[in-house]
């Protein structure tokens, strides 16, 4: 067999590069130097100022004998350090995991043992907790300190940050890149269904495309200006870094999405995109319609998690926001999917109109496939807006796989395509919606609890003899924990006592808001029938509380957000 387009054209330096966005962050730094890429208080860095420094910390990450199997930890809120490191520690060829900065102390500690951090770079503000997690460790990774001349705590032991960054000679600016596309480039935790979170792996590879993919979807424009009110450990900020270094953007940073302050420096830096979960949207738009103001020119927002309900995307609307929903896991390196708008909807009523945008849509450009599937027999489900499979993905911004866990990596590549666990429909114009979760993971203000986790915390007290967790809606946190308990003969206990408990526990973003004593509902052969307990919950919260039969006397219903 003729193999005339093979032999003497095989790959060679000239014409293949392993595709990583490093190179983005290198692009801007000689096509844009002088453009800010960094604006935080009344500081800004350029472009040619981040690529040095960034080099300089991957010099000093390699100086400290890092290599392309060493992890990187970083627990850090929305600063530069976090830009930065975002950049650098690809550029070291070493792993990055950002650590989400709401965990406690026991489940950092986890992260950093399970991923074998190498260097822990800690936030000043956040040194208690990650002391308090290095504590509960046997490995001792160095400790890094980012100051903030808002917080003066540090980690004991620790050293600074400019003067680790000054051990480094800057890495040559072709010496940059993976050695291989394939390689590992980040470690994000997600809670998954059980107690302890899984690692998922991704490679240089996914996060360029994924990066570029954002910018592609949401049509942004060179010099974007983009205010973090998405936390970087998000998925790093859904690859949010990479794209603003592929248009020259401009990250503007806030330590916190507090609401006034992020409408402060909308107006300020002249914002035009910012990302967050339906909490954060909710939150600016309160601000603005409390204020009476409207945003001119209208800022792009893209939110993600639970869809926002048609009349929050309406109010957003009113006060000059201008919402793209979109969809993903950090399986997936963030969103992965959107709902393309089409132009024969701008002429639909509001509130269909805004039905129409919290749906979860259609496949990224960059993602080969988005489908819904029969989880069975893997058949894709037809078209009816009513036949509910599971939501699948499969392409080039799907993970590598979970660190250290192959029967989970295997589960979730079963047939050929990762399956979320999300369950959902399609539409006959193509886009998919998610109708349920079959892991049951709730997302309250854009992070993910594993029900089964709160299970066990609860199962832990004595008064308790079965405990199930399901979602509630809140109109705060888009969702949060509804705890339904079976107590045990002769225990009393109330509301308020479970959720201390709790929050001594566990994390408190964690802790169920609403608490009920009831009679669980099972199956015959014993298992807790959820169904049931979801059904109790829209009684409850529509103000049917006779509905809900089963409730003990003594017990309590209620809400302790």
């Amino acid at each position: 067999m003729k193999a005339k387009f093979k032999t003497g054209l095989e790959k060679k330096p000239a014409n293949f590069a392993p595709l990583s966005p490093v190179s983005f962050v290198r692009r801007s730094a000689e096509a844009y130097p002088d453009a800010p890429a960094i604006i935080f208080d009344e500081q800004v860095w350029s472009w040619r100022d981040v690529f040095f420094r960034c080099r300089k910390i991957a010099g000093a990450l390699r100086a400290a004998g890092l290599t392309a199997d060493s992890t990187v930890a970083v627990l850090c809120r929305n600063i530069p350090a976090a830009v930065e490191l975002s950049y650098a520690v690809p550029m070291s060829r070493s792993v990055l995991n950002m650590i989400n900065t709401r965990l406690d102390a026991a489940a950092i500690a986890f992260i950093l043992e399970h991923g074998e951090a190498e260097v822990f770079f800690v936030d000043s503000a956040l040194a208690d907790i990650a002391h308090e997690a290095l504590l509960k460790i046997s490995a001792d990774p160095i400790v890094v300190c980012i100051p903030d001349p808002q917080n003066a705590g540090a980690v004991p032991g620790g050293e600074n940050y400019e003067d680790f960054i000054e051990k480094g000679e800057p890495v040559a600016v072709d010496d940059i890149w993976p050695a291989n596309e394939w390689d590992a480039i980040t470690l994000n935790y997600t809670s998954g269904t059980t107690g302890n979170p899984k690692g998922v792996v991704s490679h240089h590879r996914g996060a360029y495309l994924n990066g570029l993919g954002e910018a592609i979807e949401w049509s942004m424009p060179m010099h974007a200006r983009y205010l973090w009110t998405l936390p970087l450990f998000h998925c790093n900020g859904w690859c949010f870094p990479w794209t603003l270094a592929a248009r020259a953007g401009v990250n503007v940073c806030m330590r916190a999405p507090e609401p006034s302050l992020a409408v402060e420096l909308i107006r300020r830096h002249h914002v035009s995109h910012l990302c967050g979960a339906p909490i954060v949207l909710n939150m600016l738009i309160t601000e603005l319609s409390t204020r009476g103001e409207k945003l001119d020119p209208a800022v792009e927002i893209m939110t993600a998690g639970a869809a926002p309900p048609p009349a929050v995307l309406q109010a957003a609307e009113s006060v000059g926001f201008d919402v793209t929903h979109v969809y993903g896991l950090t399986e997936v390196y963030g969103p992965t999917a959107i709902c393309a708008w089409r132009e024969e909807w701008d002429t639909l009523p509001p509130m269909q109109r805004a039905a129409y945008r919290a749906r979860q849509g259609v496949n990224y450009t960059v993602l080969e496939e988005l489908s819904v599937r029969d989880p069975e027999t893997l058949r894709e489900v037809p078209p009816d807006g009513e036949t509910i499979g599971e939501i699948m993905f499969r392409g080039n911004v799907v993970m590598k796989g979970y660190l250290k866990n192959d029967k989970a990596t295997k589960e979730a590549f079963s047939g050929g395509h990762f399956h979320s666990g999300d369950l959902g429909v399609r539409h006959p114009d193509g886009h998919i919606e998610i109708r349920d979760r079959s892991k049951d993971i709730i997302i309250s203000g854009g992070e993910n609890i594993s029900s089964i986790e709160v299970e066990g915390v609860l199962h832990q007290h004595p008064a308790v003899a079965a405990a199930a967790v399901v979602a509630a809606p809140h109109e705060k946190w888009g969702e949060t924990p509804a705890a339904f308990i079976e107590l045990r003969q002769g225990a009393c206990v109330g509301e308020d006592e479970i959720i201390a408990f709790c929050r001594e526990n566990m994390a408190h973003f964690k802790c169920p808001t609403m608490v009920s004593f009831i009679d669980l509902p099972k199956t015959a052969t014993g298992k807790i029938q959820k169904f049931v307990l979801r059904r109790m919950i829209v009684e409850l919260q529509s103000g049917s509380v006779a509905k809900l039969s089963g409730i003990k006397e003594g017990g309590s219903v209620g809400n302790n957000a």
